[in-house]
């Protein structure tokens, strides 16, 4: 059912506010995941798993990776902690691809934005063939209401709220060429603040380095409460320089900061790994030697904790033990995604919650 448009009372709770669900998809994209997410998918099952813990999920599947996902989850399926939903899609980025869900008037809603595969004709990753539709048809079947906003592009990982009226964004991602060019600045900030209810947005420059969603906020900060920031951090090199500049962006609009370190190593793309990617025509290719956007920002709050991405490196225990002392009350939960950021994100592109 679509709402209409009168926007009156909207409001974006945050992530580290109590969840009803979180929504996730199973991945099988051949481009994406190393032979078509056999590699992944242990990882994607302890994702799960640590969320089930604490909330309800609902596992996106296709026809042909339903049996995949019922294998490997049977038992919290049996156990109705996690629901199977058959719905097609080109890739499982749930971030970017499902509705935000927001509160109106004390109900739930569900906006769903235009996907255009980061960036369209001008420098998308791939052709949406059903990733636009997604939105739409997961609201309809969990009998939520939609907001349509299209044709207004934007992915669920460019912006993150603090749940009282603030939004992060980056100016690299919500101003590219391929997402709004026919809209200013202050319109694009205007339309944000009209769908999600915000009174303020907070514009970093730049995100991680060879992001190749161009620069989603998810991957270098995150509100940890309402006036505390967790910012990816390097001194070294163009990345330390955006660090920087972001790190006086959030000082001057009166907020904490907490640094969390970039993996000490760079994680890039083997030739293993790419040996077991299936290309189809047109989409980005990957290399060996690339190097992936590897952040500890990409983690997810869920009500069972924070699940944190780990890579094997250095810097895997110094972020487990920096988010132990920010979220003092919450389980930090470590899970190794060298296979999921193979794919391009990682646990937090993987997620989408639905508040309570």
């Amino acid at each position: 059912m679509k709402e209409s448009l009168n926007l009156t009372g909207n409001y974006f709770p945050a992530e580290f506010s109590k969840h009803f669900a979180t929504v996730m998809i199973w991945c099988e994209r051949k481009g994406s995941w190393v032979r078509g997410g056999e590699l992944a998918r242990p990882a994607f099952s302890a994702v799960i798993r640590a969320i089930c813990a604490g909330e309800f999920v609902y596992l996106i599947v296709s026809d042909s990776s339903r049996e995949s996902a019922e294998v490997a989850l049977s038992d919290v399926i049996k156990k109705g902690r996690v629901k199977v939903i058959t719905i097609p899609t080109d890739d499982c980025w749930a971030r970017d691809i499902a509705p935000t869900f927001i509160k109106k008037g004390g109900s739930l809603a569900g906006i769903n934005w235009n996907f255009n595969g980061w960036g369209g004709e001008y420098n998308g990753l791939y052709k949406v063939v059903r990733d636009d539709e997604f939105a739409s048809e997961f609201l309809r079947k969990v009998n939520i209401p939609e907001i349509d906003a299209h044709p207004f592009v934007l992915e669920g990982g460019s912006i993150h709220s603090n749940g009282a009226g603030r939004l992060l964004v980056t100016e690299e991602c919500l101003l590219s060429k391929g997402r709004n060019p026919n809209l200013t600045k202050k319109e694009i900030e205007d339309t944000l603040k009209k769908y999600l209810g915000s009174r303020e947005v907070i514009w970093l420059k730049r995100g991680i380095c060879g992001d190749e969603t161009d620069g989603h906020v998810d991957n270098i900060c995150a509100f940890s409460d309402q006036n505390t920031t967790i910012l990816a951090w390097t001194d070294e090199g163009e990345q330390g320089e955006i660090c920087r500049e972001n790190y006086e962006i959030l000082k001057s609009h009166g907020l904490e900061v907490i640094k969390l370190p970039l993996p000490e190593t760079p994680v890039t793309v083997t030739k293993e790994e790419l040996d077991g990617l299936e290309f189809e025509e047109g989409e980005d290719r990957r290399e060996v030697g690339e190097r992936l956007a590897a952040s500890y920002v990409n983690f997810y709050i869920c009500n069972a904790g924070v699940i944190v991405p780990q890579f094997g490196d250095k810097n895997d225990k110094v972020a487990v033990e920096i988010l132990a002392r920010t979220f003092k009350d919450r389980k930090i939960i470590p899970v190794y995604a060298r296979d999921i950021i193979t794919g391009g994100g990682n646990i937090h592109c993987l997620t989408q919650q639905i508040p309570e």
